[in-house]
């Protein structure tokens, strides 16, 4: 299906792109399309369900600021996400642009309301804006993991419908730390939600304390200088989020709730609409959200948002581990916790990069990360992990349905770290890398990287894999 639309130019080429590119001066004398000052962004609504998905665009508009990405390295080449959308020069018909990203419809539609219902989410698209037509090219993955064609919008930048309204800042934009222009740094958001006027520095205390955490773990300690960070906190009417579970229902400007598919502990926004135009007031290609809560919860989708209760004392741990989800496409290693999916029912390859399906062990697809002479599928102590684990979550069901105080589930977590901590030092091969059965939410046919990981447990280290993954990304937005 192809919907027509066209848009209007803001500004003309980045003295700044033109300057440090050759490539684009060439581009432009020949007359194709160059990318402007402007940020462009897509909205459409994505509905379905387990069988089938549709698309209808709602509307184009020209953000605030201007486009924040590094201009040498457009395209991207990491094969992450589940979805992957392109801009494609009309002329030459070649991608000028593209990313990478997954969405809440993605993981929707692998839930069990998914095949008895229809669902629309609301979802956005940001690119550079063209002075020329081009095509917007949404594509997915297939069974076998390929990317297909789904959905396309064709843009002509002479278009009078576009959005050019002036909107007002929601609020004031924080400068947390800058290392550079935003062409040459990573940009991260954090917003807060749920936080009255009064408690904006409380907010700001916030993200500078989980920001330290962040600074601390390799090999975000390593590549701080290639980072900016921003924060923006539009004030709140209430102090907190939802929480339906509780019967706790809070308008807040983000609409950041809790119990997401029906998990407890599952923070989201689905008010993309909102988000959308929030993070607009900075430059940003990853954010972060914090719920003022104390809660434990939290969440993370590559390419769109993380979450965390800040309050939770958990709050560190669970701010790394989904920003791992949404900055680098990491999976979740973990797999005895309750989740709202339904089981795969083949296997084929995983996209995320710390995990595999081990189709064919020959090939395993970190294999030159492998520790000389570890065995592949790397034996450990599953079983007693796992009779461990299922205590636990039983535990941890009883005190959320008995609704007991926090401090009764911070105590527990601390237990199960301290029993973490000490049952994986014992293991043979703990730190080096091979293939660990148990990922992906599965005991069985899927692989992590290492015995333990910030996406396995409440450990504070990503494992080699998993940072390999992470400074690629981190290349992606501010190497040349």
């Amino acid at each position: 299906m192809t919907t027509t639309f066209r848009q209007t130019l803001f500004g003309g080429f980045l003295s700044r792109v033109v300057a440090g590119s050759k490539i684009l001066l060439l581009v432009f004398a020949l007359g194709a399309v160059s990318l402007a000052a402007s940020t462009m962004r897509l909205d459409y609504y994505h509905t379905g369900n387990a069988t089938q998905e549709f698309f209808s665009l709602d509307k184009l508009v020209i953000e605030p600021l201007s486009w924040p990405g590094n201009p040498r390295r457009p395209v991207d080449h990491s094969n992450l996400g589940k979805y992957l959308f392109e801009v494609i020069d009309r002329n030459t018909n070649r991608v000028i642009y593209s990313r990478g990203f997954a969405s809440i419809y993605g993981e929707w539609e692998t839930t069990d309301e998914a095949k008895k219902a229809n669902r629309t989410f609301h979802e956005s698209l940001r690119f550079p804006g063209p002075d020329k037509p081009v095509q917007v090219v949404l594509k997915k993955r297939d069974a076998n993991n390929a990317f297909r064609e789904i959905w396309s919008v064709t843009i002509d930048p002479e278009d009078i419908f576009i959005d050019r309204s002036k909107h007002t800042s929601p609020g004031q934009l924080i400068e947390l730390e800058k290392n550079g222009d935003p062409a040459d740094k990573v940009d991260f958001l954090i917003l807060g939600d749920g936080y009255q006027s009064s408690e904006v520095k409380k907010f700001e205390q916030d993200a500078r304390r989980l920001l330290d955490v962040l600074w601390a773990t390799s090999p975000f300690k390593e590549r701080r200088k290639d980072f900016n960070v921003w924060a923006i906190c539009p004030p709140s009417a209430e102090s907190g989020i939802s929480r339906p579970s509780s019967k706790i229902y809070r308008q807040t400007p983000l609409g950041a709730t809790y119990d997401a598919f029906g998990s407890e502990r599952y923070v989201l926004t689905f008010d993309n609409r909102a988000f959308r135009e929030i993070a607009s007031f900075a430059p940003y290609e990853f954010v972060e959200i914090l719920a003022n809560n104390r809660t434990y919860g939290g969440g993370g989708i590559f390419g769109l948002y993380s979450t965390v209760a800040a309050q939770s004392n958990q709050a560190p741990y669970v701010f790394v581990h989904e920003f791992g989800h949404h900055f680098a496409g990491l999976a979740d290693e973990y797999y005895t916790s309750p989740v709202a999916y339904a089981p795969a029912t083949e296997r084929v390859e995983p996209w995320e990069p710390n995990a595999t399906a081990l189709l064919d062990p020959k090939n395993l697809k970190w294999k030159d990360l492998v520790t000389p002479g570890t065995p592949n599928p790397t034996p450990w102590n599953k079983e007693e992990f796992e009779k461990y684990s299922r205590e636990y979550q039983k535990r941890r069901s009883v005190i959320r349905s008995e609704g007991r105080p926090e401090e009764v589930m911070e105590a527990l977590f601390l237990e199960v770290s301290q029993f973490e901590r000490a049952f994986f030092a014992r293991e043979k091969y703990f730190g080096k890398v091979g293939a660990f059965e148990g990922a992906m939410y599965e005991s069985k046919g899927y692989y992590r990287p290492e015995a333990d990981c910030i996406m396995f447990t409440r450990t504070t280290s990503f494992c080699a894999v998993c940072r390999r993954s992470i400074e690629r990304v981190i290349d992606l937005y501010s190497r040349a």
